[in-house]
């Protein structure tokens, strides 16, 4: 298990980054490199949890993103970079765009176990609040996160009570490590952002242009 619970309980119940000491990135998702690309079957394959997706099913060009709800570069990405992909390839059909869970910490999951529990099946509400998640990020990493994400949970229509018992879901948290595992054994992902566009690995916080161009060619294609 990638992600165990005594840990989780643990950081949840301390407050700043401090309280993640000794459980660092490079000790989550260790270091495996890939020799070969994974294939474009095994980057499609379900995971535990049901993909959460905007655009139409159907679009000629998937791009999936791996990310940590702790991580800054993903946040800003999130803030300068997707709206203007949804807004150019994603509302327009051209792509069916995909966010995965990709924890680099404790409090990265319980963020990502809170936008789960509140949108349920619904992608839209999903992509809200890891919106939500990202422009307070912050607020609830650097303070107490269990008293921060109930404050979020509440604004996106969730009780105290309801977080609680989210962040306590054992199987939810379970899944994420699951699908975590995969991402980094057979997929080589070992850092966020991460993104595949149409099965092709692209890593980093590539630019509204970069994204364009692979559109564009792809769509040509």
């Amino acid at each position: 298990m990638i992600i165990t619970r005594r840990a989780f309980t643990a950081a949840l119940s301390l407050t700043g980054l401090a309280a993640l000491a000794g459980f660092s990135p490079l000790r989550l998702i260790g270091e495996a490199f890939a020799q070969d690309a994974p294939s474009a079957a095994d980057v499609a394959k379900p995971g535990a949890l049901p993909d959460m997706a905007l655009g139409a099913p159907n679009a000629p060009v998937t791009i999936i993103e791996y990310a940590s709800m702790t991580c800054s570069h993903c946040a800003n990405f999130n803030e300068t970079v997707f709206p203007k992909l949804k807004a150019e390839y994603i509302d327009t059909s051209k792509v069916k765009y995909v966010f995965r869970e990709f924890p680099l910490d404790i409090k990265a999951a319980a963020g990502s176990m809170l936008a789960r529990c509140i949108a349920k099946d619904d992608a839209g509400k999903y992509f809200a609040v890891n919106d939500m998640l990202f422009k307070q990020q912050t607020d609830w990493v650097l303070k107490n996160t269990t008293e921060t994400l109930k404050r979020i949970g509440k604004q996106a229509g969730l009780s105290g009570d309801a977080v609680e018992a989210c962040l306590k879901d054992q199987a939810l948290l379970d899944k994420i490590a699951a699908d975590q595992k995969f991402a980094n054994e057979v997929l080589k992902v070992n850092s966020t952002p991460t993104f595949f566009i149409n099965g092709e690995m692209l890593r980093g916080e590539a630019s509204f242009e970069e994204f364009g161009k692979k559109i564009k060619a792809l769509l040509k294609s």
